[in-house]
């Protein structure tokens, strides 16, 4: 990982220019440099410096007339999957970078590299390498916010060719397990798979954190090699902000001790008098392992570490705040040891929760719920609605989102999108659903010149329109989605998500929309049942309205609607339940036209 190649090298290059280059950058290295015609290698003694010279030098700094390009030497063997991206805007939200890399493949790993440059680097490792190579065609060179992006190949240590080696290179396995440093290791804060540490500080105290033109975030952030998003702009008014922290458990744990150390020394200068408690934010499906049975585990990190420890009531949560506020009083040492077991407990539960989805089969072909804000990152750029919805695996209960979804065992959402999503054979078929919402946030969902409605079609990999008001007093306008389950989960998600995070519901209402889907009209008594037990066991289940209106008109497609109410997760539940009716009757369908008619002879199977 910390050996470069050094291209568009002049012939007048020479070993001496590019030890004087290095030594007038500061940027050492452990090894001569091996000039050839038109290009270079050198060693880097770690992968820091390694950084500084792709960062300092590649494009920047002349040679004899040429612009110097610095990358990673990776042999070719190992050009793989793994992927380095330079040159990220400053202020772009990972959300928006992780929606762009999705398009390429599926993306297994998204990690933060810690650099002295303003713009932002990521490792990321795709599922293929041709997904990689993709990537390394369409993104290297592209022009964002008038920075151009650098892809380049770094090591991956673990690529081999499958099934045991015959003779030659291709039976060689990679060279050694990856190196401590290197990012595959975790050694770098992740974007999507790690779980951050998020606190509240009140609010008189941000001013000191972020410091004089942000030089005291700055430091924090470098010394403890971490990502801090300091959310100012969320609850205008509230006397507390949260503070999210992305980095490895041990770079988390200093820079919440490090802000500790800043409010106590603002506090003392203001005379500022009342007790500054460590205020951790966590899940509420992860806190009940945090408590432990009888309250043990809570009781043993009190013991431990000579703190007292409240947690917030359940009464305090909603469906787009489900969050529990954990404070810690004591010392700063003793909130710090306090806030390493809190968080080691939460680590082991999100992990418990993410090894239970991987053992699921039945999931949607390709679906990855980390791009969908379904586990609790506080990722920049996601709002708490869209950030914090529950994790698969985790057991909810009524007095957290207002009912029971969780009726069986095992991750929710691996069963809720479970067979009952997929067609009879071959990719998932295409779904139409009409989603009604308040006519005042038509203009939110659209966004300025329609950027937001084709960002959100984009991500979500769906067609999103909106019908024409049906009048000029409407108080509710038409969404039209079209696309296969993942397509409408996520879009979906984002449009009950925006709603929130525009206002247009109460900060502890939660977001109710409607929703029609139709059905062919001889399955509609199927989804209401006989005397109505199959709609009335719905809701009860998914806590939704359903709602199949009597005496309708089929459609020219021989189609009725199926009217279903309720917030996010019920609706969602309540559609793929319905859809689960719908491919159970054309399965029948499918078997009895399979049948042999009487008298007859069985149908001969059709040549392919």
């Amino acid at each position: 990982m910390n050996k470069l190649y050094i291209g568009n090298v002049s012939a007048e290059a020479s070993e001496e220019d590019f030890e004087s280059i290095f030594e007038q950058w500061k940027i050492p290295h452990s090894g001569p440099f091996l000039v050839k015609s038109g290009y270079a290698f050198v060693d880097c003694p770690d992968e820091k410096a390694a950084m500084k010279a792709i960062d300092v030098l590649s494009g920047k700094v002349e040679l004899h007339g040429k612009l110097l390009e610095v990358e990673h030497s990776v042999p070719k063997r190992q050009r793989s999957c793994k992927l380095q991206i330079r040159n990220i805007p400053p202020h772009m939200q990972w959300e928006v970078l992780d929606s762009m890399l999705a398009q390429y493949g599926t993306v297994e790993s998204c990690e933060q590299v810690n650099t002295d440059t303003e713009t932002a680097v990521v490792n990321v490792r795709y599922a293929a390498k041709d997904q990689a190579r993709l990537v390394m065609e369409k993104l290297n060179g592209y022009m964002m916010e008038n920075y151009a992006l650098k892809v380049s190949y770094i090591p991956d240590e673990t690529a081999a060719p499958e099934g045991p080696g015959v003779g030659g290179r291709r039976g060689f396995n990679a060279r050694g397990p990856p190196r401590s440093g290197s990012p595959g290791m975790g050694a770098r804060p992740k974007v999507q798979s790690d779980i951050p540490l998020r606190v509240l500080v009140p609010t008189q105290f941000v001013g000191a954190i972020i410091g004089k033109e942000g030089a005291t975030i700055r430091n924090i952030t470098k010394q403890t090699h971490s990502k801090i998003d300091i959310h100012r702009k969320e609850n205008a008014g509230a006397a507390e902000k949260p503070i999210t922290i992305h980095s490895t458990p041990e770079g988390c744990s200093k820079a919440c001790t490090t802000i500790m150390e800043i409010m106590q020394k603002e506090a003392l200068d203001t005379k500022f008098t009342e007790e500054i408690p460590l205020k951790i934010l966590a899940h509420n499906n992860f806190v009940g392992r945090l408590i432990g049975k009888e309250g043990r585990n809570l009781k043993k990190i009190e013991q431990d570490t000579g703190t007292k420890i409240t947690i917030s009531p359940l009464q305090d949560l909603t469906l787009y705040n489900p969050e529990r506020t954990i404070t810690v009083k004591g010392s700063i040492e003793a909130c710090s040891r306090a806030e390493e077991e809190v968080m080691k407990k939460v680590r082991e539960a999100y992990e418990s929760d993410m090894a239970a989805m991987n053992l699921q089969s039945n999931l949607i072909p390709g679906l990855n719920l980390n791009a969908l804000g379904l586990f609790p990152s506080g990722t920049p750029g996601m709002g708490p609605s869209m950030s914090n919805f529950p994790p698969s695996g985790a057991h909810g209960g009524c007095s957290s989102f207002g009912c029971s979804l969780y009726a069986t065992e095992g991750p929710f959402w691996a069963s809720m999108l479970s067979a009952s999503s997929q067609p009879l054979a071959g990719q998932p078929e295409s779904e139409t659903v009409h989603l009604f919402i308040p006519a005042l946030a038509v203009g939110a969902i659209i966004g300025k010149q329609g950027q937001h409605i084709k960002q959100l079609s984009h991500f979500a990999g769906a067609s999103i329109k909106i019908a024409p008001a049906e009048g000029m007093d409407a108080k509710q306008r038409m969404v039209i989605i079209v696309g296969p389950p993942e397509a409408q989960f996520k879009a979906q998600c984002r449009i009950f998500g925006k709603l929130k995070e525009e206002n247009f519901f109460g900060p502890k209402e939660e977001v109710k929309l409607e929703a029609h889907i139709k059905v062919p009209s001889f399955a509609a008594g199927r989804v209401i049942g006989k005397g109505g037990k199959t709609v009335n066991e719905l809701q009860n289940l998914t806590c939704a309205e359903v709602v199949v209106p009597r005496d309708q008109t089929p459609d020219e497609n021989d189609q009725v609607i199926v009217k279903i109410s309720g917030h996010f997760f019920a609706c969602q539940l309540a559609q793929r339940k319905i859809q689960e009716i719908l491919a159970q009757v054309r399965r029948q369908q499918q078997q009895q036209q399979l049948k042999p008619q009487p008298g007859g002879q069985p149908p001969m199977p059709r040549r392919k």
